[in-house]
């Protein structure tokens, strides 16, 4: 059975950081491509990031781009997702997604940016 458990939520600072992970299991995690989405209160989901099998191309939304980066390692079957210079605007419910945007999603982490 797919799983994908996210954790690193939590309330933070504007200006601060946060690290997501993203705990895969139930498939070979390293013949997929991975994603982050994200929804934020009364909003659709939104396209945050994704990476490609090796790790070696990503692609980042023009709203988190130069503050976020994902990553992974496929030894652990682990994805990431670093968040510095947190804004208000980024509060949202953050999810794993296995492929391209577009896939089965964990249950979620909120994220909450407020001082």
């Amino acid at each position: 059975e797919v799983q994908l458990v996210e954790s690193g939520g939590g309330l933070v600072q504007p200006g601060g950081s946060l690290r997501l992970s993203c705990a895969a299991s139930g498939f070979t995690f390293s013949n997929y491509r991975m994603s982050w989405v994200r929804q934020a209160p009364g909003k659709g989901l939104e396209r945050v990031s994704a990476i490609n099998r090796s790790g070696g191309s990503t692609n980042y939304a023009d709203s988190v781009k130069g503050r976020f980066t994902i990553s992974r390692d496929n030894a652990k079957n682990m994805l990431y997702l670093q968040m510095n210079s947190l804004k208000p605007e980024d509060t949202a419910v953050y999810y794993c997604v296995l492929g391209w945007y577009d896939g089965k999603r964990g249950q979620g982490t909120q994220v909450t940016v407020s001082s």
